[in-house]
């Protein structure tokens, strides 16, 4: 295919998959849903962007807010215009019952009892990551919500971005002929270990998933001040997420098809690791996605060789105008939006949403696998038996 084709027929895709998702917002129902938001400012506050999820889309009636903290509150409240505020999230949910809540705070440590409880009113749940602090409890909300019939989504905003969306076709088409190995790396900043791998590879483990599938198994090392982990090693970080360990992580996951996915995750590495994001290698080519609020998609194109050699250099997969990527649609609040947008047509359609709660679990047991393997200093089968946190196992 030459490249002007691909980048016409990666567009033509993408204005579909937009097209799309307007046409949800037009079909707004004739009775207005009824939202409310769950906040905690001082703890976890109301995530990325979390609080304006529900704002300023037709169909869609903000009747409450809650946070404990009363500034936070009324600051919050000022943006999204909510009708009422709560300083306690059981009140509001048992008062007003709303259709859809928004579960905003970046802390994992509420999220299971403000999920259950927001489920107990009948709601459907959009949740900001990561999901849960255990596999434990992510199956139990997950059998609370198909009990009940209702959906939840997770802000693995990622999973839609227009740049993400194309290079799954084209890898789906084989344009980079068979998928052999995916490289994975965190930001390795002063996060770089454990915290790195659970704050952000749960967006990089969800994308691994969406493209290649689930992993048969997992081995790793994690290390912390150059020796091996111990559960003597977990500690606590600034954002209660649960407990991590291990300052370097190499993690090797076996996928279908002999498909490996390497992970690293080094302090030493942050000066020359670049962008944090994933590399697709094929037999016919190699690609990267570059992880932010919004993806980036690159494309490696190589000249032939001659007298003067071969050159070789990233490209865009296309540009950001064609796929209409400009300064405001690469913010939280319109990553958000693709993510609630399938959401809502996930509930009116009776199916699971795109970013679910059950891939959110899934992306979470893959991170426990890594600590797993870890202590373990061998091989770990998935999916992961013990559904207890690995660093928390007595």
């Amino acid at each position: 295919m030459q490249r002007r084709e691909f980048l016409q027929q990666a567009a033509g895709l993408t204005t579909v998959a937009l097209a799309a998702g307007a046409a949800a917002l037009r079909a707004a129902p004739a009775t207005p849903l009824t939202a409310a938001v769950i906040g905690h400012t001082g703890r976890g506050n109301f995530g990325h962007a979390m609080e304006l999820v529900f704002a300023d889309r037709p169909g869609i009636d903000v009747v409450a807010l809650a946070d404990p903290d009363p500034a936070g509150r009324a600051k919050v409240q000022e943006r999204v215009k909510a009708r009422r505020t709560y300083a306690d999230y059981r009140e509001m949910l048992v008062k007003e019952r709303p259709q859809l809540v928004c579960v905003a705070p970046r802390w994992t440590d509420q999220h299971h009892a403000m999920v259950s409880a927001a489920l107990a009113v009948g709601a459907h749940v959009y949740c900001e990551k990561p999901f849960m602090r255990t596999l434990a409890e992510a199956d139990d909300v997950l059998a609370q919500a198909q009990r009940s019939g209702r959906r939840i989504a997770v802000a693995h905003q990622g999973r839609l971005a227009p740049a993400t969306l194309l290079l799954k076709r084209q890898l789906d088409a084989g344009v980079m002929g068979d998928l052999l190995e995916i490289r994975v790396h965190g930001k390795q900043d002063k996060r770089a270990g454990g915290e790195d791998l659970l704050v952000l590879e749960t967006h990089q483990f969800d994308l691994v998933r969406f493209f290649a599938g689930d992993p048969a198994w997992c081995s790793a090392r994690v290390l912390h001040g150059g020796r091996d982990i111990t559960r003597a090693d977990a500690r606590t970080v600034a954002e209660d997420i649960g407990p991590v360990a291990g300052d370097e992580i190499e993690a090797l996951f076996a996928l279908p098809r002999g498909v490996n996915v390497h992970y690293t995750s080094r302090a030493r590495a942050a000066a020359t690791a670049g962008p944090w994001g994933i590399e697709f290698i094929g037999s016919k080519g190699r690609a990267r996605l570059l992880n932010d609020v919004v993806t980036d998609a690159f494309v490696l194109h190589e000249t032939p060789m001659s007298a003067r050699g071969q050159t070789r250099e990233w490209r865009p997969l296309v540009d950001a105008a064609a796929v209409g990527a400009g300064p405001i649609d690469r913010g939280f609040p319109a990553a958000n939006r693709r993510v609630v947008d399938d959401w809502l047509e996930a509930i009116a359609a009776q199916r699971e949403p795109v970013c679910s709660g059950q891939a959110a679990m899934k992306s979470l047991e893959l991170i426990h696998a890594v600590f797993a393997a870890g202590l373990s200093r061998g091989r770990v089968e998935l999916p992961l038996k013990d559904r207890a946190h690995p660093l928390e196992r007595l």
